[in-house]
């Protein structure tokens, strides 16, 4: 499925099959979820795209053919492939264990064709093993919903009281993990939305409310998933002293100006910005632990645009995931 241009719709096309570079692996998709970052691509919010692209950067797949110089995977071996397709190695911040704020990154379905296709290239250094634990679509969401998720909750700290607004993908699969960890998870989603909300409590929140409403006591941090700029401020106001606020997305809308007294007593906002590959080790040895359970909705290949469509308009409960072929 290839877009063309922002803004328009994916095409089905017949191409040529990839052909893996030396450090890269040839992978066959057998599964790829749907991100809000691929409508943000698709819809031109994220500057300079490859085009024509493949989106998709939540791949499972099975390695069918190395590069001359890839040897951490073998033939048959399963891989997850994310967004981070690759880094420089040689800038400040691949040089300090800050990878994910490389200044010459690649990115899966953004700056390289991804993982809505039969077949996709990958630089073998940022491909992960997959737990068996997981069948195939239902371990796609965690390579990028869990590992943004997870390095989200991470930024949140020791938060024991914990706000997630915007209740989709990213946010079932944090809750888990959060209970998990013993924390208490309160669910922010769209007003009016009483199925997410229900949906919210399945994953183990002790309250799930309208995003405009105020949580029923004061949170220790809070995470944005959805992007919606205005909710920067509200999520000031439900944390207590010392909170954080962690805006969890790539792309969000412009946040209104506030009062200096919802930032005072040292409250933090922070961004999160894509992942690392420890963030992955770490996340993907944790994940079947919990064990955190995806909850998906399966479509073919070929129906991408009306996955994307039921994204967009809020119609999906948990993760959309693609399955080629």
């Amino acid at each position: 499925m290839v877009l063309e241009a922002a803004g328009g719709p994916l095409r089905l096309v017949e191409t040529q099959q990839p052909t893996p570079d030396p450090r890269q692996v040839l992978v066959r998709v057998s599964a790829c979820a749907i991100c809000r970052t691929d409508l943000h691509v698709l819809d031109g919010e994220l500057p300079a795209p490859k085009l024509p692209l493949i989106p998709g950067h939540e791949i499972i797949g099975t390695v069918v053919e190395n590069g001359r110089a890839a040897k951490r995977f073998s033939p048959g071996d399963r891989v997850g492939i994310p967004w981070l397709g690759s880094t420089c190695d040689q800038c400040e911040f691949c040089r300090s264990d800050r990878e994910n704020l490389c200044d010459h990154p690649q990115f899966t379905g953004y700056t390289l064709d991804g993982g809505y296709a039969e077949y996709t290239v990958a630089d073998e250094r940022y491909c992960f093993p997959i737990p068996d634990f997981y069948p195939d679509a239902e371990a796609a969401p965690l390579l990028c919903a869990g590992l943004i998720g997870y390095r989200s909750l991470v930024k949140a700290g020791a938060a024991r009281r914990l706000g997630i607004y915007g209740f989709g993908a990213a946010a079932h699969i944090v809750a888990q993990v959060a209970r998990h960890q013993s924390r208490e998870v309160f669910a922010f989603t769209r007003p009016g939305d009483g199925e997410g909300q229900e949906f919210a409590r399945r994953q183990g929140a002790a309250w799930a409310g309208d995003s405009d409403m105020p949580p029923p006591e004061r949170l220790d941090a809070a995470i944005i998933f959805a992007p919606v700029g205005e909710l920067v401020p509200k999520a000031l106001q439900a944390v207590g002293k010392g909170g954080t606020v962690v805006c969890g997305g790539i792309h969000m809308s412009e946040i209104p100006a506030f009062e200096y007294s919802l930032l005072w007593e040292e409250r933090t906002i922070c961004s999160v910005a894509n992942l690392t590959r420890r963030d992955a080790m770490e996340f993907l040895a944790l994940a079947p632990q919990v064990p955190v359970r995806t909850e998906i909705e399966v479509f073919p290949l070929a129906q991408a645009n009306d996955a994307l469509a039921r994204l967009r308009s809020g119609r999906i409960r948990g993760a959309a995931v693609l399955i080629a072929g």
